[in-house]
């Protein structure tokens, strides 16, 4: 076993125990972006959308070959006898979790809160218009529009999610557990920077971890406030809580945000073994109970064959679906293909990645004693065929209502915060629609405070170098604090077209040390596996 690097951490004061540079330098930039957004909002959002445009444009390409990398990666080591048998652990070390807890949390984590909104609106959207239909393959809202509906959105909620989450969490439990080096970040790249890791290298490192896992959770987390809006307007009818145009009012989401925000740091501040993992169970306990009602009461048939087909389409297509890239050619059909998988795809990716910095190390924490293979295995097929369920049966449901006309339209048309309670109200008589938009509610506040006190535990054991900090609790609550004003000020900024945006830049940088996480990961295990 290699000598751990050496992180220093103050030894009095508030930071005791903690990383100053990594603690302060990043609050004081993400600081610095909530003073900009806030007192030059309009400037911020056009300068976020310029410099957005720019990504999108010479970046674009790089966010599509390096989650495809991921999934390779992934999927070499498990496949692979003498990487898949190594333990994240002792040889004798036994994992911390049942099975089902780890499952809970993992999905909990991951993807709960962005499916909750994504699973009806976005099978919806390519319903609607996605390449197929773009490249006149198909009719728009025709039935030869669904198949293709479900391809792209199994691409975008399947292998490549999880497996960006698992290699990120691989990277950094392995040299935690295996080789006793802290739980941060910066301990992925040691293999390839060596000690240059335990100072000013690793501390930008794990700053950069640390800003792209407040946008990424800032992402989910608006996206999740503004479906939650929605939802309490469904059960209240309250009309308040939506603006001119339908959706939620800025009042309403910064409302919701702080309640929200408030419950996370109070689960997490009573740790992983007991608030994150009750809400964990209790949200795939919910989670079950909602896929039972899609598929026993909706279109139990179209649902299946959803699955099943979407799935095959996913699976045999995937090679060319991760490669594939379109640019403005200067034609009608280049410049709208390349619009389409720039808003879908390219952001989609971005997302991920900016969500794994504290998905990954979350999925460490909670990982320790499994064998690289199982770790895989579970934390990237299981949650994938989850999601692909979800979709189908919810997602399936909606296009189905609107496919023989009984929807009318009223999916279609509603915003993508709401297409989920469109769907209950139209498969259910208003008295029951309030009562499954109420369940529906509870599960997406679960699914909030999860992912959202995951960050918060996750970004205070970043900043005190893989540790607990002495004052661990104080810094649960600023970092609370902190992830509150950022959401908030960018919603106000420009709402959540500002806060995509923001992420979309802030996770470029990060990518790049995803990258060589990659190659550092792959080293360390091949060279473990030849001395076993």
């Amino acid at each position: 076993m290699k000598t751990p690097i050496i992180i220093k951490t103050d030894t009095s004061g508030f930071y005791e125990g903690c990383n100053r540079v990594v603690a302060l330098g990043s609050k004081i930039l993400i600081g610095a972006l909530i003073f900009w957004a806030a007192v030059f909002p309009e400037k911020a959002g056009k300068f976020l959308a310029s410099v957005n445009a720019g990504v999108n444009a010479h970046f674009g390409p790089w966010y599509l070959y390096v989650m495809a990398f991921f999934i390779v990666v992934c999927f070499a080591m498990a496949l692979w006898p003498a990487t898949g048998r190594l333990r994240l652990g002792g040889v004798n070390e036994k994992p911390e979790f049942s099975r089902f807890s780890w499952f809970s949390m993992l999905f909990g984590a991951g993807i709960g809160i962005g499916m909750m909104t994504y699973a009806t609106g976005e099978p919806i959207s390519h319903f609607v218009n996605s390449p197929d239909t773009i490249m006149g393959n198909v009719e728009p809202k025709s039935a030869g529009a669904v198949r293709e509906a479900f391809k792209w959105s199994f691409l975008h909620w399947g292998l490549s999610a999880w497996g960006c989450y698992t290699f990120i969490g691989l990277a950094l439990a392995y040299p935690a557990y295996a080789k006793g080096q802290p739980l941060t970040i910066r301990s992925s790249l040691i293999p390839l920077f060596g000690k240059w890791m335990s100072g000013p290298l690793g501390n930008i490192v794990d700053i950069l971890a640390i800003i792209a896992t407040a946008l990424g959770v800032a992402v989910a987390i608006g996206a999740g406030v503004s479906q939650f809006a929605s939802g309490l307007e469904n059960i209240t009818g309250a009309t308040w809580l939506l603006n001119a145009a339908g959706e939620p009012s800025t009042m309403a989401m910064i409302l919701c945000l702080v309640i929200i925000m408030a419950l996370s740091t109070w689960s997490a501040l009573s740790g992983v073994g007991k608030g994150i993992k009750w809400l964990s169970n209790l949200n795939m306990s919910l989670s079950f109970f909602l896929i039972t009602f899609f598929i026993l009461f909706g279109a139990t048939g179209f649902v299946f064959k959803m699955f099943f087909t979407g799935l095959w389409d996913y699976v045999v297509n995937l090679p060319s679906l991760l490669t594939t890239i379109w640019t403005d050619d200067g034609t009608e059909t280049g410049q709208a293909l390349a619009s389409w998988q720039g808003g879908w795809t390219i952001f989609i990716w971005a997302w991920w990645i900016a969500f794994a910095p504290f998905v990954g190390l979350f999925f460490a924490r909670i990982s320790r004693g499994r064998s690289v293979r199982e770790y895989i295995f579970g934390a990237m097929v299981i949650p994938t065929l989850m999601a692909f369920v979800w979709f189908a049966s919810a997602g399936g449901n909606a296009i189905w209502l609107e496919l023989i006309g009984e929807a009318q339209g009223s999916i279609i048309d509603a915003p993508l915060s709401a297409q989920l309670f469109a769907t209950i109200n139209v498969m259910l008589g208003s008295v029951m629609a309030k009562v499954m938009s109420f369940v529906i509610v509870i599960l997406l506040l679960t699914y909030l405070v999860t992912s959202a006190d995951s960050a918060i535990l996750v970004t205070t054991t970043i900043s005190a170098a893989g540790g607990t900090a002495t004052k661990a609790s104080l810094h649960i609550i600023v970092w609370g604090i902190v992830f509150t004003s950022v959401i908030g000020v960018l919603i106000l900024a420009g709402g959540l077209d500002a806060i995509n945006t923001a992420m979309m830049i802030g996770a470029l940088p990060f990518s790049i040390v995803m990258g060589l996480m990659g190659i550092a990961v792959v080293k360390s295990l091949i060279s473990d596996s030849r001395v076993e």
